[in-house]
């Protein structure tokens, strides 16, 4: 416990000053993420996590998460183009091998670009919104994401009965989600409020829901996925807090739930 909270007052902290500072050194550090977290992906599904294919799964993360816009560069191709082109090249390794890499695996390697690379880039461009806001959107997200957390850990341990989803997270209770609905809807709220208008109640609720229930199947969908593969901690990067991924699992799947839900910021 000692180590787990040492390890995360110093990246809870340096992570929240890279923020603050924002700019190209915040994007690069989401970008080095990104890549850190593709790794530990690659690694969960026991392949080579420097082979070929998975070369290509890196390019294609780097692809997604790069800081274009702050570098003045215009994207060679768009999001929609990018992921049909890595789809078929990683289709075409499976014929090109004669099986030897199956298809299964391929399209394992392409979801992990798509699933992290979208998830980062979605979390960087946040930063960097138009409206100049950058800096309220991301901290807003990430206070509802970790509130969610606190009150569904707190809730669950004092009023948890029934399991949420037990063949999945065994520790999980439905008291425990619904109070992490709450506490990030409060959270939500009073970052409207003080808004001074750039936030409406309205859309503060909505927002607060969204990042508890997404942020929560976020953890359940990692969780699912270690359990597959037998697997505790996606990495080892962060003592007593496991891997990128472990730390990031409900942030790649809100940051670009709440872009969609709101056509970006």
């Amino acid at each position: 416990m000692k180590q787990r909270l040492i390890t995360g007052i110093i990246a809870g902290g340096f992570f929240l000053g890279m923020c603050w500072l924002g700019g190209l050194t915040y994007h690069v550090l989401i970008l080095i993420m990104a890549l850190i977290g593709y790794y530990e992906f690659v690694r969960m599904t026991k392949l080579p996590a420097f082979g070929g294919t998975a070369i290509l799964g890196y390019l294609g993360v780097l692809y997604l998460a790069f800081p274009w816009k702050l570098l003045d560069l215009a994207r060679p191709l768009d999001a929609t183009a990018l992921l049909w082109l890595f789809m078929l090249l990683f289709l075409a390794v499976t014929v090109i091998s004669k099986n030897e890499k199956p298809i299964g695996q391929m399209a394992l390697l392409f979801l992990g670009v798509v699933y992290i690379g979208i998830g980062f880039a979605s979390i960087a461009e946040t930063r960097s919104t138009p409206d100049g806001h950058g800096l309220f959107w991301t901290f807003l997200l990430l206070s509802a994401i970790w509130s969610s957390d606190a009150g569904a850990y707190f809730t669950g341990r004092r009023f948890g009965k029934n399991k949420l989803w037990p063949a999945i997270s065994p520790n999980k209770t439905v008291e425990g989600a619904l109070g992490g609905v709450v506490m990030a809807v409060v959270v939500s709220i009073l970052f409207a409020l003080a808004s001074g208008g750039l936030l409406t109640l309205g859309r503060a609720v909505l927002i607060g829901i969204s990042a508890a229930v997404v942020g929560q199947f976020g953890d359940l969908i990692q969780s699912a996925y270690k359990r597959v593969y037998g697997i505790k901690d996606s990495g080892k990067l962060l003592p007593g807090h496991g891997g990128i991924l472990d730390r990031c699992d409900s942030w790649i799947a809100v940051f670009p739930f709440i872009h969609i839900l709101f056509n970006g910021f």
